[in-house]
């Protein structure tokens, strides 16, 4: 295969590669995170050339280094100058693989030029070069690539540095070999212009190692960041579909959670009905209705994570929230209420908003809140699973909301959740009517509630 071939080759990699059955949104991040890294090794590049003049320009020169011509300021503020162009293309796009590419050749042909031009500096027989130690910063240029956690490109730069020095190592053995001698002591390599092969050949062994060792690593590495993106984006998409605290107790899990799996929790369970919406949205167009419901939830939904409560679900119109049960917080039976009242009061002072929108009829809710013990866990099959909160409290809360609407109030509570509340600090922000043993439909004794009269609407 010819040189212009292999390059095509390599520029062509990615066309193919496994990752097309990873989504767009993944895919997307993971540019990010490239462009982003092509960054990063442009600033290291500036500053490797940076240092690397300062040090040239610092250090004391070395004797005899006046006696042929010096390529070393020209070779650097040439590098410097193609580094700050790539640079500022980085900023503005993610480079094509030919750019960078041409990068890694400039990068190991630059410092092979430089070490290359030692002997014409110094007046010496090629084999002089190499022993030069600038030959380190190779393996610098082949590390560098793997900032960008694709190991095409450190694949190439090894390739390049392999080939390179290969070429040196030629083109020192069969010039003039009158004035140089190959040999095996180790000494005479040291102390003269011999050339020892083993050496040589350990130099390209360890630039081979070193380059498959980085590749190797970079190959696990791209696994483990494509299942890191992917989880996160998987964890930003669970957060549109539960609360925060939902989303972060599945991510987080230690083990992989199962059906049947949970845990016992005294928690505020929350219920919030609108008012006669199948009867109303049977009239409305679908779209409306869809938008009625977006805009009640989008208010309704804040105040109820405001007051550290968690959305468990959605029931058309329904909303079924907790307080305590994903996480443990302080007084659940307090907050609930709280934030049950507001819910009540912004609502009201909305309503006119959603006859706007063509609601028929003043836009109405009712909440309805107990506590007691639930059981926050997984349900389901094992390819099917729903993390909810279930318990005598989950089902007491829902009968409740039924008697809310045969007691034609808008909030309603148990004297036990209410007193609960009282207890840590909740105060009415609004009158309530205290009902003794009222009979409830599905519970099997009249119950004791509280509950809170409708509120004035703004005209």
């Amino acid at each position: 295969m010819t040189l212009p071939k292999i390059f095509r080759t390599i520029i062509n990699m990615g066309h193919n590669r496994p990752d097309e059955h990873v989504p767009r949104r993944v895919l997307r991040e993971i540019q990010t995170q490239e462009e982003a890294a092509e960054i990063l090794i442009g600033w290291v590049q500036l500053l490797v050339i940076c240092l690397f003049g300062t040090l040239y320009l610092i250090a004391p020169r070395a004797e005899g280094g006046n006696l042929g011509h010096n390529f070393v300021p020209m070779a650097l503020v040439g590098y410097l100058l193609f580094t700050l162009a790539k640079l500022f293309l980085a900023h503005r796009q993610l480079l094509p693989n030919w750019l960078i590419i041409l990068s890694i050749l400039i990068d190991v042909s630059m410092l092979l030029g430089i070490i290359f031009s030692y002997h014409i500096q110094y007046l010496q027989h090629p084999s002089f070069y190499l022993k030069s130690p600038t030959f380190l910063y190779l393996f610098l240029f082949i590390a560098l690539r793997s900032l960008r956690f694709d190991a095409r490109y450190v694949l190439f730069t090894g390739a390049v540095a392999v080939v390179g020095w290969i070429g040196m190592l030629g083109y020192a053995l069969f010039s003039d070999m009158d004035g140089m001698l190959i040999t095996r002591n180790y000494v005479t390599y040291i102390t003269s212009d011999s050339i020892l092969i083993g050496a040589e050949l350990d130099k390209i062994f360890v630039i081979i190692a070193v380059t498959i060792i980085l590749t190797l690593m970079l190959l696990r590495g791209r696994s483990l960041l494509f299942t890191a993106v992917k989880e996160q984006t998987a964890t930003q998409q669970l957060q549109r579909f539960f609360s925060d605290d939902v989303a972060r107790s599945i991510t987080d899990s230690d083990e992989v959670m199962q059906a049947g799996e949970g845990e016992l929790r005294d928690a505020a369970i929350m219920l919030v009905d609108v008012r006669g919406f199948t009867r109303i949205s049977a009239d409305l167009a679908p779209e409306l209705t869809i938008q009625i419901l977006a805009d009640y939830q989008s208010i309704v939904v804040p105040l109820i994570e405001k007051a550290g409560g968690s959305v468990d679900k959605f029931l058309g119109d329904g909303i079924l929230a907790t307080f305590g049960a994903v996480t443990v917080i302080e007084n659940p039976a307090a907050r609930a209420l709280e934030a049950a009242e507001s819910i009540i009061l912004t609502m009201a002072e909305k309503s006119h908003a959603f006859t706007e929108l063509g609601w028929p009829e003043p836009f109405r809710i009712g909440v309805a809140v107990d506590f007691g013990r639930v059981m926050v866990g997984v349900i389901g099959v094992h390819d099917r699973l729903e993390f909810t909160v279930i318990g005598d409290a989950v089902n007491r809360t829902a009968k409740l909301e039924d008697a809310n609407k045969a007691q034609q109030s808008c909030l309603v509570t148990s004297k036990t959740c209410f007193e609960r509340a009282v207890e840590d600090g909740f105060t009415p922000g609004s009158r309530t009517d205290h009902r003794i043993g009222v009979p409830v439909a599905g519970l099997p004794d009249p119950i004791d509630i509280v509950v809170w009269p409708e509120p004035e609407r703004r005209a």
